[in-house]
C-alpha cells in the first residue's frame, strides 16, 4: 500500500502514545484493559464458586478434596480493546486555508485516523472504521493486525468529503456494530448538530467516546479583509460582507459556540481536543493518548 497520509515527522512522534480505556467494566479490570479470561494456561488470578455452565476441567479438584466445595480457577490476561474511528466525511471537511489549499480538514482527519489505528494495532488492539456522510456510512468491521491497517488505508485513499453529515437514520448501522465498552474516537469539525448528538448518545449508551475537532485557521482567527463572499459548503448558502467589519462579531459568536460545545462534551463525559490546521497534529493525540504512568485503565 503506497498511500500514506501520515507525514514522516508525525509518525516519528507517535512513540509514547497509548490508547487505553478509562472506564472500569465487567470485562476489563486493572491494568491497561484487563479481563477475566475463561480459558486456561494464563496467569492465575483468583478462585470463585462453581456456577452452572462452567467447564468441569476448570474445577480445582484438590481444593474440592479439602473443602468439599467446587471452586473454579480464574485467569487474567490483557484483553484487546475495540477502537472505533468515526471520521466526518461531509462537505465541510473539504475546507482548507488560503495559505495551504492542499491541507484540508479531511486530509488532517485521515492522518489522525491512521495514527490512532497504528497505535491501537501496534499494542495488540482491534480497530474499526466508519466514514460519516449523507449516504449510509461505509463500515470497516473491527479486526486486528497489519492487514487491517492496509484495509483502512484503502478506505481512506478513496475517501472524499461530500454532502451533509448523516441524520439519525443514516448512523443507525453503527449501533449494531459498536458494542458497549468499545472506545470510539470521532474526528470532525462538530459544526453539525447530528455529529454532536451522535457523540453524546454513544457516550450515554456506555461507549467511551473521545472527540477531535478540526478547525481551519480562518475559523479560529477570521483574518479576512476586504469584500468577501462566505459560502456554506454543505448548503451552498452565501453571506457577502466586508471581512474586517464582520470579524469581531464572528469571533464572539464562534467563541460562544465553542464554549457551548465543550460544555456538552464535558457533560457527557467525552474527552476532547481541538486542533487548527496550522497546528501540529501530535498535539490532540498527546492530549488524549499520552502514556502517563499510573493513569492507564483509570
Amino acid at each position: 500500500m503506497s498511500f500514506d497520509p501520515v507525514p514522516p515527522e508525525l509518525r516519528a512522534q507517535l512513540r509514547g502514545l497509548r490508547i487505553a480505556s478509562r472506564r472500569a467494566s465487567a470485562l476489563r479490570g486493572g491494568g491497561l484493559h484487563r479481563s477475566r479470561d475463561k480459558g486456561t494456561g494464563l496467569e492465575f488470578s483468583q478462585y470463585r464458586g462453581y456456577e452452572p455452565g462452567d467447564e468441569p476441567r476448570r474445577i480445582d479438584w484438590k481444593l474440592y478434596a479439602r473443602s468439599d466445595r467446587f471452586f473454579v480457577r480464574e485467569a487474567e490476561r490483557d484483553s484487546p480493546l475495540a477502537v472505533w474511528i468515526l471520521l466526518d466525511a461531509s462537505a465541510s471537511m473539504a475546507q482548507a486555508d488560503e495559505a495551504r489549499l492542499d491541507w484540508t480538514r479531511l486530509a488532517a482527519g485521515k492522518a489522525l485516523a491512521t495514527c490512532i489505528a497504528e497505535v491501537a494495532l501496534g499494542q495488540g488492539d482491534r480497530v474499526g472504521f466508519a466514514a460519516l456522510r449523507a449516504e449510509a456510512p461505509h463500515l470497516l468491521p473491527v479486526a486486528g493486525g497489519q492487514r487491517q491497517r492496509d484495509r483502512l488505508l484503502l478506505e481512506l485513499h478513496g475517501l472524499s468529503a461530500v454532502g451533509r453529515f448523516p441524520d439519525e437514520a443514516g448512523v443507525l448501522p453503527l449501533w449494531g456494530r459498536i458494542a458497549a465498552d468499545d472506545l470510539v474516537v470521532m474526528i470532525g469539525d462538530f459544526f453539525d448538530e447530528p455529529a454532536i448528538t451522535l457523540a453524546t448518545r454513544l457516550a450515554a449508551a456506555r461507549r467511551e467516546v473521545l472527540a477531535i475537532q478540526l478547525l481551519t485557521v480562518g475559523e479560529r482567527d477570521f483574518p479576512f479583509r476586504g469584500g468577501r463572499r462566505f459560502v456554506d459548503p454543505e448548503t451552498g448558502d452565501e453571506l457577502p460582507g466586508d471581512g474586517a467589519s464582520l470579524r469581531a462579531g464572528f469571533l464572539v459568536r464562534f467563541g460562544q459556540a465553542q464554549q457551548a460545545l465543550r460544555a456538552r462534551f464535558d457533560g457527557a463525559g467525552i474527552r476532547h481536543a481541538t486542533c487548527a490546521l496550522d497546528e501540529p497534529l501530535i498535539a490532540p493525540l498527546r492530549a488524549l493518548f499520552a502514556d502517563v504512568p499510573g493513569t492507564a485503565g483509570a
